[in-house]
């Protein structure tokens, strides 16, 4: 293993934490200050029904069969081994099946967008039917073409340029502030109009992306064209992924909904303030452990062990400061959301310290899930991520409905779902890596 591959892969991993702090921290900034402003423009009980409806939209990047994981380790890998063909293939592969797949979904929703009833879903009747059915077409249909353009994701982060995955976050937030801030000053609240905005922000920054892209690797280009040996080993790995991170719907995203149906609506935005303002802990850490992925990719089938512990032990050193940012944010809450959203917007502390508990628990189960994805050794978080998308539900029904814990019961439900995880993810990546983990 030559030393000077080591060096630049170290090097390169922190010219990406420094661009990624520049593009994120601007983007977080943008998406701070939208939050008080859609408030203003939607109201507190519309509100929640957007975000929401952000969930559900969300849920459709886990339609791609673990596509998109697996393009990125399969890239990563043929990169590793200089087959820069190959990578070609897999993409080309990739693009063509995850075309067929948003055709297919976008077909089948279509159909069932009027079957359903959305406001039943929201639990409200501030919104009518008609309007939240044209509200949810126009988001899922970016989405859904997102889903393909969104790709790039995957790609950037395969050849270890991750910082400008963020590049493409500052692009869409910063477009969004301005054109809600512009809507919020012309006239009253409409969830049709921000389906526009949020969804031609979302697909205009991955469409700059993919420019940027291959304008630099024009010989990644792909053509539409699905090869059997490529489409094969992408599922092998990708449907691992997709089970993953249908577990992973399960836990992160199915709160709002279960807020929603509980208490509510208007009891979303209170959970949605908590969680954006924490979310500043999980964006720091993002900015450090996202770039490893496909580095521990390259670093594993080079056979660079000794990198990869170098890596482990940092982000062990740093979850320290992550714990202790958390404390501190939790005693700052209800000041800074005072001063953030306003005075008349109070939140309970008891939510706030079980969000920290819940951000505390995921970033240190993303330590050791980033590493173990980039080897493509996910067979350990398959059997926890199933465990707690089981226990998931049934724990925040328990903790609500017998032990009356209000929201923070939901938020706890999903902590401790995750604590399988958080003791066995660690063992499966000494068990990995042998002899050099004693060094961590």
């Amino acid at each position: 293993m030559p030393e000077n591959v080591a060096v630049d892969r170290t090097h390169n991993y922190l010219r990406q934490i420094k661009g990624s702090v520049l593009y994120k921290g601007v983007s977080v900034v943008a998406s701070f200050l939208t939050i008080p402003i859609m408030i203003s423009y939607l109201g507190i009980a519309q509100f929640g029904v957007w975000s929401t409806l952000l969930t559900i939209m969300s849920w459709v990047v886990f339609f791609d069969l673990g596509v998109g994981n697996g393009l990125r380790n399969k890239v990563a890998e043929s990169l590793a081994k200089d087959l820069p063909g190959e990578a070609r293939n897999y993409i080309s592969s990739a693009y063509s099946l995850i075309a067929f797949i948003a055709l297919a979904l976008w077909l089948l929703f279509a159909i069932l967008s009027y079957v359903v009833s959305w406001q039943s879903i929201f639990n409200t009747s501030l919104i009518a039917e008609k309007e939240l059915r044209s509200a949810v077409q126009i988001a899922i249909t970016f989405m859904l073409v997102n889903f393909w353009v969104g790709l790039i994701t995957a790609l950037l982060g395969a050849v270890q340029k991750s910082a400008l995955v963020s590049l493409g976050q500052l692009f869409t937030n910063v477009f969004a502030l301005i054109v809600v801030y512009l809507l919020s000053v012309s006239g009253e609240g409409s969830i049709i109009k921000l389906s526009w905005v949020y969804g031609s922000a979302l697909l205009g920054g991955n469409v700059f992306l993919s420019v940027l892209f291959y304008r630099r690797y024009k010989y990644l280009m792909p053509v539409f064209r699905l090869c059997r040996d490529h489409v094969t080993p992408l599922l092998s790995v990708g449907v691992q992924f997709f089970i993953i991170q249908l577990a992973v719907l399960v836990v992160f995203t199915t709160d709002k909904i279960l807020i929603t149906q509980l208490f509510g609506p208007e009891h979303v935005a209170e959970y949605e303030v908590v969680f954006k303002l924490f979310s500043i802990i999980t964006f720091v850490h993002a900015l450090v452990s996202s770039p490893l992925w496909s580095a521990y990719t390259d670093a594993y089938h080079r056979k660079d062990t000794l990198w990869i512990v170098r890596m482990l032990r940092m982000q062990l050193k740093l979850y320290c400061g992550v714990v202790a940012g958390l404390l501190v944010l939790a005693c700052l809450a209800p000041f800074i959301i005072s001063i953030w959203i306003g005075r008349d917007f109070s939140v309970s502390f008891s939510l706030v310290a079980l969000v920290a508990l819940f951000v505390a628990v995921t970033t240190w189960n993303s330590i050791f899930a980033v590493m173990l994805n980039g080897a493509g050794a996910v067979r350990v978080q398959l059997y926890t991520a199933v465990a707690a998308m089981i226990a998931n539900i049934p724990l925040a029904l328990l903790l609500v409905k017998f032990f009356g814990m209000g929201v923070g019961g939901v938020v706890l439900a999903a902590t401790l779902s995750l604590i399988f995880s958080a003791v066995l993810l660690p063992l499966q990546v000494f068990r990995l890596l042998g002899r050099e983990a004693k060094q961590v």
